[in-house]
C-alpha cells in the first residue's frame, strides 16, 4: 500500500485563501530499498473535478468555452483560454451529476448522454487535482452566447467548433489546456461512436 511506503512527519497549512497549499515533511521508501531523507513538499490542494466536452453528433460540432484564466495571464500569455466545461466536485456529489450541472451553467446546453473519456491527475508533482473527463452529447443548435454564474465571477463565452476544424486547433497551438487537448484527441478518435453526423 502507498500509505505504508510514506511516513508523514508533519503537515500544516502553508496558505489558505482562494486555494489552499499544504506543506508536508515526509520520507518515502526508495526503489533500491531503504528510506529517503526528510523532504519538504508543498501541495496545491485543488480537489476532485469534472471536465466535459459537449459534442453534437448530428451537427458534428464540439462546444468549447472561453474564459479568463489567471495562470495564463501570470505567465504572460493570453488570459482567455479555449477549454472544456469544468467544475469542482463537492463532498457527497457524484461526478456525472456535476458534469450535467456544469454543462448547463457554462454553456446553457442540456446533456443527453455522458460518455467517460478518462480519469487522471492534472499535475501530481504538486497538486491533488484529479479529473473525471467526459464527452457529453448535446443539441448544439442554439450554442453560443455568454454564460456562467455571476456570483462566482464567471464570464464564459460559448464557442461552437465544427469537428473538421478540431485538427487545426490542435496543430496550430490554439488549444493550450491539457484537459482540452486530451478531450479533443479522444473526440477525433471516437466521434463515429457517438451517433449520426459523425
Amino acid at each position: 500500500m502507498t500509505q505504508d511506503r510514506v511516513e508523514v512527519i508533519a503537515k500544516d497549512a502553508a496558505f489558505d485563501g482562494y486555494f489552499r497549499i499544504d506543506r508536508y515533511r515526509l520520507k518515502h521508501q526508495l526503489h533500491a530499498g531503504g528510506w529517503s531523507g526528510e523532504l519538504v513538499r508543498e501541495v496545491f490542494e485543488r480537489g476532485h473535478a469534472v471536465a466535459v466536452l459537449p459534442y453534437d453528433p448530428a451537427r458534428a460540432t464540439a462546444v468549447l468555452i472561453e474564459q479568463f484564466r489567471v495562470g495564463a495571464f501570470a505567465r504572460g500569455d493570453s488570459a482567455w483560454i479555449l477549454e472544456t466545461v469544468a467544475g469542482i466536485i463537492e463532498p457527497g456529489e457524484a461526478p456525472d451529476d456535476v458534469a450535467r450541472r456544469e454543462t448547463r451553467e457554462e454553456t446553457g446546453l442540456a446533456v443527453e448522454r455522458l460518455v467517460p473519456i478518462a480519469d487522471f491527475y492534472v499535475s501530481p508533482g504538486g497538486t491533488t487535482q484529479f479529473n473525471n473527463l467526459f464527452c457529453a452529447t448535446v443539441d448544439a443548435a442554439d450554442a453560443g452566447g455568454i454564460h456562467g454564474l455571476e456570483h462566482e465571477g464567471e464570464d464564459i463565452r460559448v464557442v461552437p467548433v465544427p469537428l473538421a476544424e478540431v485538427p487545426s486547433l490542435i496543430t496550430t497551438g490554439a488549444i493550450r489546456d491539457a484537459t482540452t487537448l486530451i478531450a479533443l484527441q479522444w473526440l477525433l478518435a471516437h466521434h463515429e461512436t457517438l451517433g449520426a453526423g459523425a
